[in-house]
């Protein structure tokens, strides 16, 4: 079989760059040799006779000594040039990628990196050191540009085919104008189009002092005016996709005072909703056994605009919830199954995505399971990990996810009732809430103008509100003590601004849930209240449904058959609740560890009989607070609040006057809830899969995830488009199998995203990886049209498992190997991720065998150690995997054990009191392993009066 020879492609110099070039080599000698030459001629050496007299520090300074210190600086300048111009070289010579960093010489260095550059250019083309940095944006590109993508036609191909070219496109957004009142600004406009309004200086930053179609530019991040045309980073939504070359009047033309929900290109998203665009036709070509996507999916296998509903029914057996990393995986001619795996994420994006409070409370019930996981985790397994439905539940909840609003609501009512308290004033009633990326607004009964700071009055003392910048900088350590006086705040769903929250002990009586959905109701209701943050002890008595849900919250959750079990209980324990003010005055004088009120909310999925009905509106003492709600599906005469579920998953409540899009659990996504659950509940373990070949290239870019996240070869990209495309690069080098574009697309844009933009993105990463040696590009598209990573691409992951395997095979070098392994272990992996980003990585290995292969690294290693008798090196080994694998509780036994043999008590008692406070401080809880307790019991029998408070 013939070997396919690569072609080198050789660009040519142009005179610019021989004239480039020898300036660069004439102002290079003149500060390499003719600034020293200058300086002795002039102001003699670096060190004056002045400057070595040991009265100086003493005598009083004169104008020789200042000289003389001048003169030394300007010398320390020289020879910080000297060494940034050896390193340049160096690295443009040896082909290294990207030259080593100077410390303290940003400028210094990047002047050097320019001139080097240039000469280098006089004497070899391929052997031009990496740009550190761009003091101007990029150059212009033209309008049309062929994608850099290569594919083999045949094995005996010499050079990988470039697919169809695709126009450059960008996303634009026309400002609106008025209506009323109300003017657009750039927090709305990130709201509407990022999903976070927190991201508008990311639109001000696209921007800022371009010239608008009135001629006018953006100077201040507060004014803008109606018609301007706003670029808008590669992930937004509800925007226009226009060619790059369209000039802003024409843009504007085409789209004047036209939201981009109505120009028929891209569709509208309410915040806390998925995003479906409807699709347009593919404009780059695929590989002939790739089957066409059905008309109205997007290329992720989404379906068209304004579509909600529960795929359960509907799902084919056999291929539902293929996960992202199989689908990447397969061959890409399967596309019956990769749809239909996608189609299983649509409905969790619909609904788990949606509930953005209750996600941030499972993932942190997630994470509680985890640790618990990883407390039974054996050497050279993995945790098992969620596959199917579930990964893709965790993905959802990963993407949908608000933890700093769900912050934002339980510091902030915490410091509310802290703050009455301190007044001694009785709390008000609180119907409903609302919460948006702008503010916390509280709905109150009576009015009320005095608002204690932070919080202010509106509407004549109707709301409270606390802004957002407020709630963020509250102090959480200061009110860890502090109740949660409103408990039974619960999402009723979404009104395309924010959350609506409604308290089911206002409504001083029976809550009847109406519709074909109200048991999908009342389990959303039963999960968030179950794991919100923004409230203390409580019980949730669920009847006729969600036996299954106790998984999640064990001490939270009962469930039992009819309303007759549990009718007696609830009213022997009636008339310990309270009533009235005395429920919140209670709580907000009491403490967060023993609440004083308690509360008991019941979920029935069963209507009750004529006679439960009564006794269940006894029990709610209609027109009185009790530290209880009652929920109720279906028609309950005695009902104070009606709730109706419509068909089209709308929520109304009749005595409130809302209508929100409801928050919905329905059979698949409740299925994938409490399969992920009991995914977490499995000790077991899997296997770590086997260590790869050896590498042995030297790589010309190199995608570091050991810690943050750092790709260096290639120069530095524009800050709105790196995120994305570093988020692509870090996906295709940890799966070195390929991924066909479609598929990428679905996995960087679960919301989905139109072929254009999918396209032009993977373009511009293309060339922004350039070229290997050998003239090849590093991101080309092979023979079956699945996107790959050349030869010369290396992540720091298949470097420390090239160590970890050497270190298998040669006894006397394993303690080198695997201290060269856990050296490239910087912390956290991906660690700064941006939020929202990177959800791929709850259905994939990577996080899963990361985490576990660097923990049993630093394990294995620790005990070569200390079968030397070397403890302190035994020590640092443990550290440095802990660096990583922070919650790996195996390690920090192995700490405790290797500092135990250090012979130092102080250090180990150090020790025991970190772990400590690490464990009752975790964001998931859970304090620590019964082994570690019994570990450190057993080596430092001191620690636990060490730690235990005082009084």
């Amino acid at each position: 079989m013939p070997t396919r020879q690569p072609v080198r492609i050789k660009p040519k110099r142009t005179p610019g760059d021989l004239l480039a070039g020898l300036g660069a080599l004439v102002v290079l000698v003149a500060l390499i040799a003719g600034v020293p030459y200058a300086l002795l001629r002039l102001a003699g050496p670096p060190l004056p006779p002045e400057l070595l007299n040991l009265d100086l520090l003493t005598s009083q300074v004169g104008t020789s000594t200042i000289t003389a210190i001048l003169v030394l600086l300007v010398w320390l300048a020289w020879a910080q040039l000297v060494v940034c111009v050896i390193v340049e070289i160096y690295a443009g010579l040896r082909r290294v990628g990207m030259p080593a960093r100077v410390p303290l010489s940003g400028g210094t260095q990047l002047l050097a990196n320019r001139l080097v550059s240039a000469v280098l250019l006089l004497f070899t083309v391929s052997a031009v050191v990496v740009p550190i940095a761009k003091l101007t944006g990029p150059p212009a590109r033209p309008a049309t540009v062929a994608t850099a993508l290569y594919a083999m036609s045949s094995p005996a191909a010499e050079e990988r085919a470039p697919l169809v070219s695709v126009e450059k496109a960008k996303k634009v957004y026309v400002v609106q104008p008025p209506h009323g009142r109300h003017h657009e600004s750039l927090w709305e406009i990130a709201e509407k189009c990022l999903g976070d309004g927190r991201r508008y200086p990311e639109i001000y930053k696209l921007n800022q002092h371009k010239e608008q179609p009135d001629g006018s530019r953006l100077h201040m991040a507060d004014l803008i005016r109606p018609g301007w045309v706003l670029d808008m980073p590669d992930d937004a939504r509800n925007i226009h996709v226009v060619p790059a070359s369209q000039p802003r009047d024409d843009t504007l033309k085409d789209h004047r005072t036209k939201p981009a929900k109505l120009d028929g290109r891209t569709q509208n998203v309410d915040p806390g909703r998925s995003a479906l665009p409807v699709e347009s036709p593919s404009e780059v070509s695929v590989s002939p056994d790739t089957s066409v996507i059905p008309e109205g999916r997007s290329e992720g296998g989404q379906s068209g605009p304004a579509e909600r509903r529960d795929p359960g029914a509907t799902a084919e057996p056999g291929h539902t919830g293929q996960n992202t990393s199989q689908n990447a995986n397969q061959n890409t001619g399967q596309n019956t199954s990769q749809n239909t795996g996608q189609d299983a994420g649509l409905g969790m994006l619909d609904y788990l995505a949606g509930a953005s409070l209750a996600a941030a409370g499972l993932l942190a019930a997630l994470g509680r399971r985890r640790r618990e996981q990883l407390w039974h985790r054996a050497f050279g397994h993995r945790i098992t990990r969620p596959r199917d439905d579930a990964a893709q539940a965790e993905v959802a909840l990963r993407l949908g996810a608000d933890a700093p609003g769900s912050r934002m609501l339980d510091i902030g009512l915490r410091l509310l009732g802290r703050s009455l308290a301190a007044q001694d004033r009785i709390p008000p009633t609180i119907y409903a809430a609302h919460l948006s990326a702008q503010t916390l607004d509280l709905w109150i009964h009576p009015p009320d103008p005095d608002a204690p700071a932070p919080w202010a009055a509106h509407d004549g003392g109707q709301v409270w509100r606390l802004p957002a910048h407020e709630g963020r900088m509250l102090d959480e350590q200061a009110l860890a003590d502090a109740p949660a006086p409103y408990p039974g705040l619960v999402s009723l769903g979404s009104n395309g601004e924010g959350r609506v929250l409604v308290d089911l002990e206002a409504a001083h009586g029976l809550i009847s849930v109406k519709g074909p959905q109200a048991t999908a109701a009342l389990a959303a209701l039963a999960v968030e209240l179950a794991t919100n943050r923004w409230s203390d002890r409580m019980r949730i008595t669920l009847v006729g449904f969600g036996e299954e849900l106790a998984v999640i919250a064990p001490e939270r959750i009962r469930c039992v058959g009819s309303l007759a079990e549990v009718l007696p209980e609830l009213e022997a324990k009636a008339g310990d609740r309270g009533h009235g003010g005395e429920v919140l005055t209670g709580r907000i004088h009491g403490r967060a560890a023993d609440p004083a009120w308690p509360p008991h909310y019941l979920l029935s999925a069963i209507a009750p009989s004529a006679e439960e009905g009564r006794r269940l509106a006894m029990l709610g003492r209609k027109g009185t607070r009790t530290a209880a709600g009652y929920v109720i599906a279906g028609d309950v005469p005695h009902a104070t609040w009606n709730w109706t579920i419509t068909e089209n998953d709308r929520a109304a409540v009749d005595v409130l006057g809302f209508e929100v899009d409801a928050q919905l659990l329905p059979r698949r996504q409740y299925r994938a809830l409490i399969d992920l659950f009991l995914t977490a509940g499995r000790f077991e373990g899997e296997p770590l899969p086997d260590e790869p070949e050896q590498v042995t290239r030297t790589p010309s870019v190199e995608v570091r995830i050991l810690g943050s996240i750092e790709i260096t070869g290639p120069p530095p990209l524009e800050e709105g488009r790196a995120v994305l495309a570093v988020e692509m690069v870090v996906y295709l080098a940890t799966h070195p199998g390929g991924v066909h574009p479609v598929v990428l697309g679905g996995i960087l844009w679960p919301r989905g995203v139109q072929s254009v933009v999918r396209d032009a993105t993977i373009a511009r990463v293309v060339a922004w990886l350039g070229t290997d040696g050998e003239g090849r590009p590093n991101l080309y598209a092979d023979e079956s049209g699945r996107l790959r990573l050349g030869p010369d691409v290396r992540t720091d992951w298949m470097l420390f498992r090239d160590f970890v395997r050497r270190s298998h095979t040669d006894p006397t070098g394993r303690a080198r190997l695997l201290e060269e392994a856990l050296n490239l272990v910087r912390g956290p992996l991906l660690n700064g991720r941006p939020r929202g980003r990177y959800t791929w990585l709850a259905a994939d290995d990577l996080e899963y065998n990361v985490t576990a292969g660097v923990a049993d690294a630093a394990h294995r290693l620790c005990e070569v150690r200390l079968a030397h008798g070397e403890a302190d090196e035994a020590v640092a080994a443990v550290r440095a995997g802990l660096l990583l694998a922070a919650d790996d509780e195996g390690l920090w036994r192995d700490l405790l054990r290797a500092t135990h043999l250090t012979s130092d008590p102080g250090r180990l008692g150090a020790v025991a009191d970190a772990l400590h406070r690490r464990a009752a401080s975790h964001p998931y809880g859970g304090g620590m392993a019964p082994e570690t307790e019994a570990l450190i019991d057993e080596l430092l029998p001191s620690w636990r009066m060490r730690s235990a408070p005082t009084a």
